[in-house]
């Protein structure tokens, strides 16, 4: 059954490229990496920075807990969300959240499945080199 993306029949000039990143990109929050991967997507969307997103297999997922929050975007689909924990001296350190990524994208957008992206001003950083 075709899943097609709704905001494209409206804007068939919208752009959102899945381009492949060979750099490595990082991401810490409270001193533990998160991702770090050589094999994220730059997603270029229009009117929007490039976003990196990380592959499942090179993420910490045992330091992510799904939410009950979900956005919708009429581009990419519906949207999860994850909150970081990691351990913090004896308590935890959380970033509500933090990540999000789209199970299940609209058919245009289907090799996002899989990845994950992170709210810069929510993990510690992000890095590319």
């Amino acid at each position: 059954m075709p899943n097609s993306a709704p905001g494209f029949k409206s804007r068939p000039d919208y752009r959102v490229d899945l381009v492949p990143e060979s750099r490595r990109v990082r991401v810490v929050f409270g001193g533990v990496t998160i991702a770090d991967t050589t094999a994220a997507l730059c997603v270029e969307e229009t009117g929007h920075a490039p976003v990196y997103y990380v592959p499942e297999k090179d993420m910490r997922l045992d330091l992510l807990h799904r939410t009950d929050h979900h956005t919708r975007c009429p581009y990419k689909g519906e949207a999860s969300y994850w909150t970081i924990e990691v351990p913090d001296g004896g308590g935890v350190r959380r970033s509500e959240n933090a990540v999000w990524g789209y199970p299940s994208p609209y058919d245009e957008v289907a090799g996002m499945a899989g990845y994950y992206v992170f709210y810069p001003n929510r993990v510690d950083s992000i890095t590319v080199e």
